[in-house]
């Protein structure tokens, strides 16, 4: 791992940070710099600094650290797949937890291309770019489920216009902290990238301002958990079903918290862990303790259905819970429901 030790003159208190590194390191446009402030590869007198806007300090020693250079093609990895469809052009997989779809930052190896570079020995189509061999959608890393992926050019293209269309039957799962108000509705909003956190998305509040992509989510409660309050019949917690029409990034996380149910675990949008709930005994302890534990966003992608983008033979696919879901549910159906 190369380092870069840069050090402010007085001339340059003020400037902002990712504008002023950039300007000492040839090697290094601003867009990199901010990347790497973001990814905590930056130090400013051995402390790190997350904020590329922060003001550069007259004399201030910054320390830039350089992550060695990755190949430019994923390598392929013998890694297990559970496999739900495949044939000459796709292929389905049950993503589990953990997993990320394709090489990013933080996450090179290891990923759903690299298992199917070596699954597919040499069959996946090379559309999506070097990093991301027949992949035309994508689901978090944290998240579970079904995901397709093309194995050959016809089927990349015709999977590629069938999600252009909104032509693809997708349904989730998520178990939400609370439960919106109603229970079964649409939720139609723009997402765009949040101006306070780069990192994060978010509802476009004025629809009219031009600003965002059109998103639309159809959900409706499965089943709900407790009670959120004493003498109350808001529920603690809710299994939600949600059907996506449009496929932006995070979409079911922002928009079940823009209508208060945040996903149980979600480290994003959740704003906090856990749930709260009215009750007392074994059965209380339980749930909360449960949804305080769980790791991740409970969030499965359960149903994935479409045409056959070269056979035209209708498709539709389902993968179970996963079994950290299904505790989950089980702990909470032990909350107390009685006010």
């Amino acid at each position: 791992m190369d380092k870069l030790t840069i050090t402010a003159a007085a001339g340059d208190a003020g400037t902002r940070l990712d504008t002023f590194l950039a300007s000492q390191a040839d090697q290094l446009s601003r867009s990199r710099v901010k990347a790497l402030i973001l990814e905590g590869a930056v130090a400013q007198d051995g402390e790190a600094v997350l904020d590329p806007r922060r003001s550069v300090a007259a004399g201030a020693t910054y320390l830039i650290r350089l992550p060695d250079p990755v190949p430019a093609t994923p390598e392929p990895e013998d890694i297990p797949l559970d496999i739900l469809f495949e044939d000459e052009h796709l292929i389905l997989v049950n993503k589990p937890s953990g997993m990320a779809v394709h090489p990013a930052p933080g996450s090179w190896s290891g990923t759903l291309v690299n298992a199917l570079l070596h699954h597919c020995r040499g069959q996946l189509s090379g559309i999506g770019g070097v990093e991301r061999p027949g992949i035309v959608h994508r689901i978090d890393k944290l998240t579970t489920g079904v995901l397709v992926a093309a194995k050959t050019e016809p089927a990349h293209l015709g999977l590629s216009e069938l999600f252009q269309a909104h032509d693809i039957e997708r349904k989730y799962l998520a178990v939400t902290r609370g439960a919106p108000r109603p229970l079964a509705g649409t939720v139609d909003l723009p997402i765009a990238r949040s101006t306070g956190d780069r990192k994060k998305m978010a509802v476009v509040r004025n629809p009219d301002a031009g600003v965002g992509r059109h998103a639309v989510t159809h959900y409706r409660a499965v089943e709900t958990f407790g009670l959120r309050d004493k003498g109350s019949s808001l529920p603690a917690a809710a299994l939600m079903e949600c059907r996506l029409e449009t496929g932006r990034t995070h979409q079911i996380r922002v928009h079940m918290a823009h209508i208060g149910a945040p996903l149980v675990g979600d480290p994003v949008y959740g704003r906090h862990k856990g749930i709260s709930s009215y009750g007392h005994g074994e059965g209380h302890i339980a749930g909360t303790k449960a949804a305080r534990a769980f790791p991740r966003q409970a969030l499965h992608a359960a149903e994935l259905g479409f045409v056959h983008p070269v056979t035209k033979e209708a498709l539709h696919f389902e993968a179970p819970l996963p079994e950290d879901m299904t505790d989950l549910i089980a702990a909470l159906r032990r909350l107390p429901v009685d006010s």
